[in-house]
């Protein structure tokens, strides 16, 4: 599932997908929580692996003239195919997966864990009141995003680092993934591991609120205008686009926001260089870069956005129904 969105249990049949469930009761015909983790995490990770050069985009964009006003700094990076165009050729082809075995640990905890809740508060009953599918996407999100954390800032340092010519932001200079973790934990312990966390939960809960919110009346609008036979894949990816438009536009200042404390080099005793937290990268961004610039990696970030969720949706689909037949 995309960084940031959550979708509900799928149904048994693609031919019924209803995206996400409208007051309907409690399932009783899927499959356990804890079966709905591990089938969560793996969807997630299948569609990582297929999304991760925008992901790594993305990260380039929003480190680009980090605190520096606008037009007074290089850009080597200058939008989403040229951006992927200076990556390959800064770090070869396989530059744009930059990360993966981060994002792949990222994506199987944060969905693992995300598709475990829901699928909990979803039995419960919880996600059939009003509003109880957006809370429960929310809530469920945000508990994702704190147990992937640790993943996510690994993640986040791997795909800054390049070449000294095409570099944004602090280069954190790891070998690999584990030697990252290693580095930052003999730095600054477990809590070094959680730096940046504070970004990411408001960064996930508002990005799965935002799209349960928008993803059934966009998917609705697409088929009333006869685009896609109703129930299609494709007019759930293009529900999915038009939903991403609200949840980019949403989500990005808090993507934005959460890469630059990911990112941020630290004294010591773990404290950042040019963030004290949230609030105050906020106000730094919008104060030297101009409100525009929360807005960095927009378009990456909405790219990438529809055809994660859907391809997330499609494999989850598949490997459940593996999983009941």
């Amino acid at each position: 599932m995309a960084a940031g969105t959550l979708a509900p249990r799928p149904p048994d049949s693609l031919q019924e997908f209803q995206y996400p469930p409208q007051n309907s009761p409690p399932s009783t015909g899927g499959v356990p929580p804890a079966t709905d983790l591990v089938l969560g995490a793996t969807a997630g990770c299948l569609a990582c692996f297929l999304t991760n050069p925008l992901e790594v985009v993305k990260t380039r964009l929003q480190l680009q003239g980090e605190l520096q006003p606008p037009g007074t700094y290089p850009r080597p990076y200058r939008g989403v195919l040229r951006a992927a165009v200076a990556v390959c050729r800064a770090d070869g082809l396989r530059g744009l997966q930059k990360g993966l075995a981060a994002g792949l640990l990222y994506q199987g905890l944060m969905n693992g864990v995300r598709f475990y809740c829901y699928s909990h508060a979803e039995d419960a009953g919880w996600t059939g009141f009003p509003g109880g599918t957006v809370a429960a996407g929310a809530v469920a999100g945000a508990v994702g995003a704190i147990v992937g954390s640790p993943a996510y800032l690994v993640k986040t340092h791997l795909q800054a680092q390049t070449l000294s010519a095409m570099a944004v932001g602090h280069q954190h200079n790891h070998e690999s993934i584990s030697g990252a973790f290693k580095s930052i934990y003999q730095q600054h312990g477990v809590v070094g591991l959680w730096r940046g966390v504070t970004g990411a939960v408001p960064r996930v809960a508002v990005g799965s609120a935002v799209q349960l919110a928008t993803f059934a009346s966009a998917k609705d609008w697409v088929c009333e205008r006869q685009w896609f036979r109703k129930g299609s894949w494709a007019a759930v990816l293009a529900g999915g686009m038009v939903s991403g438009v609200a949840v980019a536009v949403t989500m990005t200042p808090f993507d934005t926001i959460s890469t630059r404390l990911y990112n941020q080099p630290v004294d010591a005793d773990g404290t950042g260089k040019l963030y004290r937290g949230f609030l105050d990268c906020i106000l730094q961004i919008s104060s030297k870069e101009g409100l525009l610039g929360l807005y960095k990696g927009l378009g990456a970030v909405y790219l990438r956005l529809g055809p994660h969720t859907v391809l997330s949706l499609f494999f989850w689909d598949k490997l459940r129904n593996m999983v009941q037949h």
